[in-house]
């Protein structure tokens, strides 16, 4: 395609490298699966998500027979995974005592109100209604280990310094899945707010207020919550967010990569191999996942070469 019509992508995309775009996206199934010196894996599955809900099961488990504090960082929107998970804890009787729970992120207005938790397209609202209210009251942790971001909390690296104290220095695990900028929560390319004149610096900034980036606007208006029909007008312009700091400090990291539509279009097809496969850089912030230990279960669907680009071709066909 492109040997017949070259062209530069839109000077306001991240990663415009057009040779690491070439690469990435001609990676083979059978090429993509690796462990790289800091202990980060790549792991084709089938079904990520039944992983997840596993992993997050098993530590909480973990902390209650073993009695240890157990800190974890959690992604939203993802009701049907934690419910999944409640009910385990609920049938197999898992106390929950140790466990601090922190929400990666949260709307927020143009002036930098953060979403109350009445809020049904809440962040906050989701985290606590199909999580924490699903897991039996006997079970759960006390309302004050299950965290949110609020007016209260949203100054520049509050959150993660509360990270750091029920941490010990970090959280234990932070779960999470890239957006189609390349974010992990609401670190954004190219917006003011986590500006840094090297990778280094960038790594130290914690948790803040923070303006969302078109293409993450885009994404969040095909979601179920802004209804999942393109209405970018829906989506708050602003979030409170974790920061670089936050997924650096973490002892492990585990990413799902899966949003695949019913007809097998993704928009997350693309981001995954920048992020997994191009340069560790701010231009992709969700790149940071490979300065450590940790895995990113990437679907089969996902893993898919990208047949759109062909005549007669089409994703469901592949």
């Amino acid at each position: 395609m492109f040997e017949e019509f070259s062209f530069k992508p839109a000077s306001w995309l991240p990663s415009r490298d057009v040779e690491m775009l070439k690469r990435v996206r001609n990676i083979k199934r059978e090429d993509m699966e690796y462990t790289n010196e800091n202990g980060f894996s790549v792991k084709i599955v089938l079904d990520p998500t039944l992983i997840l809900v596993q992993d997050i099961f098993h530590r909480f488990y973990l902390s209650d027979v073993m009695d240890k504090p157990f800190t974890a960082i959690f992604p939203n929107q993802w009701p049907a995974a934690y419910r999944a998970v409640a009910e385990m804890i609920n049938k197999f009787n898992v106390n929950c005592r140790n466990v601090h729970a922190f929400a990666m992120d949260e709307w927020a207005d143009e002036d930098g109100n953060v979403a109350p938790l009445t809020f049904g397209a809440g962040l906050g609202y989701s985290f606590l209604n199909h999580f924490y209210y699903k897991i039996r009251e006997d079970l759960r942790p006390p309302i004050e280990q299950w965290h949110v971001f609020t007016n209260e909390n949203k100054g520049d690296d509050v959150y993660s310094n509360l990270i750091e104290e029920c941490g010990d220095g970090g959280a234990d695990v932070v779960y999470s899945a890239t957006g189609w900028p390349g974010h992990t929560a609401f670190i954004d390319p190219g917006v003011k707010e986590f500006q840094a004149d090297t990778l280094e610096e960038f790594c130290k900034l914690g948790s803040r207020l923070t303006t969302e980036s078109p293409l993450t606007i885009c994404e969040n208006s095909l979601f179920a919550p802004m209804g999942a029909s393109g209405d970018v007008w829906a989506v708050p312009p602003r979030a409170v967010t974790i920061g670089p700091r936050d997924i650096v400090n973490a002892r492990e990291r585990v990413e799902v990569h899966s949003i695949v539509n019913p007809g097998g279009d993704s928009w997350q097809r693309m981001i995954s191999r920048i992020e997994l496969y191009g340069p560790i850089s701010m231009e992709c912030p969700a790149s940071i996942m490979r300065l450590g230990k940790g895995t990113c279960y990437v679907s089969e669907a996902i893993a898919r070469p990208f047949g759109m680009w062909y005549n007669g071709i089409e994703n469901k066909d592949l």
